[in-house]
C-alpha cells in the first residue's frame, strides 16, 4: 500500500497538463459555440428593430409579404393584395432584397410550369374515362350507386399446424 502512494507522487508532471486541459475546453466552447450564436442574436435583434413599412421580408414559415406598419413587439405584413396578417417581430427571418425576391419569383414560376407539364402527362385513372363527379355517381340506369353498408369478411387460407 505504500508503494503505491509513492507511484502517485512520481506522476505530479501530468497535474499541470490536466488543469491546461480544464481550462482550454470553456474556452474552446466559447469561441466556437457561445461567441458566434451570440453574434447571430445580436445581428437578428438588429434587423427586427430596423423593420421600416415598405419592406419586403420572409418570415420563419417561409411567407413572403410587405411591411405595412411596425409596432413595438409586432408588425403588419401584407402577403397579398389586401390581405393584412399581424406578426411578432421574431417571426421575421429576414429582410429581402430586391434581387432576392426576383429570384424566388423566378423560382416559382419554373415550379409552376413543371406542374403544368406534369398535369398534362398526367394518366386519367377513372372508370368512366374522366366524365364528371356527377356522371359518376349514377349508374348506367340513371338510379345513384349505393354504398356498401357494413364490413366485407374476407375468407383466409387455413394455415397448417406445425
Amino acid at each position: 500500500m505504500g508503494s503505491d502512494m509513492i507511484l502517485a507522487a512520481d506522476s505530479g508532471g501530468s497535474g499541470a497538463f490536466n488543469l491546461l486541459l480544464l481550462l482550454a475546453i470553456p474556452v474552446v466552447f466559447y469561441l466556437l459555440l457561445i461567441r458566434p450564436q451570440s453574434k447571430r442574436r445580436k445581428e437578428q435583434m438588429q434587423m427586427q428593430s430596423d423593420l421600416r413599412p415598405g419592406a419586403r421580408v420572409l418570415t420563419t414559415s417561409g411567407m413572403r409579404a410587405v411591411v405595412v406598419e411596425v409596432d413595438d413587439d409586432g408588425v403588419v405584413l401584407e402577403i397579398a393584395d389586401g390581405v393584412e396578417v399581424r406578426f411578432l417581430k421574431q417571426a421575421v427571418m429576414q429582410v429581402l432584397k430586391d434581387s432576392d425576391s426576383e429570384d424566388l419569383d423566378d423560382e416559382l414560376d419554373e415550379d409552376a410550369d413543371e406542374q403544368e407539364e406534369d398535369e398534362d402527362d398526367a394518366v386519367d385513372l377513372s372508370k368512366d374515362g374522366g366524365a364528371d363527379a356527377d356522371d359518376s355517381a349514377a349508374d348506367e340506369d340513371g338510379e345513384p350507386e349505393s354504398e356498401p353498408k357494413g364490413k366485407t369478411k374476407v375468407k383466409t387460407a387455413d394455415k397448417p399446424s406445425a
